[in-house]
């Protein structure tokens, strides 16, 4: 049975399914003033031509890519993580048998940028999703039309204020989180972790949440952490959650605007080393041309620099469409 102690303090909800066995938990506090001011900074004229001229329009120009077929998706035990990586922050996640998507987007285009290579696993390639995680209204993580091909009447956790963009795509449960505010489902339990970002869909909502989640079973805990730039809120995460794998953005670090709004692959190793994570895989890079540091670069830098600390090992850069099984400590 699926009950809301919390539905009178403001909770998103849409009608009760008995089938599934959901409930939210008690709010801890709010995002510690980690939203990002939407100015840019000086220069940002400059950039936004050497944007458009040395990223934008080559990529419009060039063909996309094909997809790559790497076999069936593996099924990871109720002890195991599983990870697919679906491009760009989307991924398909099994986390205590429980199937869940994240931040799904299969749009070949976003406004002008372009896909920069056809999804290797699309919505129908994917088996019944249990539970969809959104981490914030950006297109680039909620993609509308990505949605509605996975809606069939199953929850989907949002930060608070999102609720109302997904309310039509046909999901059975909307559940707005507040930082540190979590949500159960079946065996897990999801958290609302902070992030040093923004979350407005259009310039004049900057009211929505945002925020990275850890998705915790009995046996392992996996940790997305949405898009985020470097601030000392992982050293908090690390500190309430031991963390088995982490889902870590590198891309997009050299945004027109000029604002610190991601981070750099260096940065995205030092937050891994802060939660205290066993696993990194990358994500956020090689989908869409978003900034204007040069497509492959991150990914690069990436690998010099898990080399040069010796974490080789435990980074793994997945190619679209990949997956990969985490066995428990």
């Amino acid at each position: 049975m699926l009950s809301d102690p919390l539905s009178s303090q403001g909770a998103t909800t849409g009608p009760v399914r008995p089938r599934r066995r959901f409930s939210l938990g008690r709010r801890v506090e709010g995002d510690g003033g980690n939203q990002i001011g939407l100015r840019p900074t000086e220069g940002w004229q400059k950039r936004n031509m050497d944007f458009l001229n040395q990223v934008l329009i080559p990529t419009i120009l060039s063909p996309r890519i094909p997809g790559c077929h790497y076999g069936h998706l593996p099924v990871a035990e109720a002890d195991q993580i599983g990870v697919t990586w679906l491009g760009h922050a989307g991924f398909y996640a099994q986390v205590g048998g429980v199937n869940i998507a994240i931040d799904p987007v299969w749009a070949l285009w976003l406004g002008p940028a372009k896909r920069l290579r056809h999804p290797s696993v699309w919505a129908h390639d994917l088996p019944p999703i249990d539970l969809v995680l959104i981490t914030h209204a950006h297109h680039d993580h909620l993609h509308l039309a990505s949605l509605r091909k996975l809606a069939a009447a199953q929850p989907i956790i949002v930060p608070e204020g999102v609720g109302s963009l997904v309310k039509n795509c046909g999901f059975g449960r909307i559940v707005e989180l507040k930082t540190w505010q979590s949500a159960t489902f079946r065996d897990l339990r999801i958290t609302l972790t902070p992030a040093r970002h923004w979350g407005a869909r259009m310039i004049h909502d900057t009211h929505r949440g945002f925020g990275g989640y850890l998705v915790q079973s009995p046996a392992q805990t996996l940790y997305h952490c949405g898009d985020s730039s470097m601030f000392d809120g992982f050293q908090e995460i690390g500190r309430r959650s031991r963390i088995d794998v982490a889902l870590m953005p590198i891309g997009a670090y050299q945004p027109p605007s000029g604002r610190p709004v991601h981070m750099n692959p260096e940065e995205a190793l030092d937050a891994f080393e802060m939660v205290g994570a066993r696993h990194m895989v990358p994500m956020h890079f090689e989908t869409y041309p978003l900034s204007g540091e040069p497509i492959h670069e991150p990914a690069e830098r990436l690998q010099i620099a898990a080399s040069q600390r010796q974490i080789v090992e435990r980074v793994r850069r997945m190619r679209e469409g990949e997956s990969a099984i985490y066995a428990p400590r």
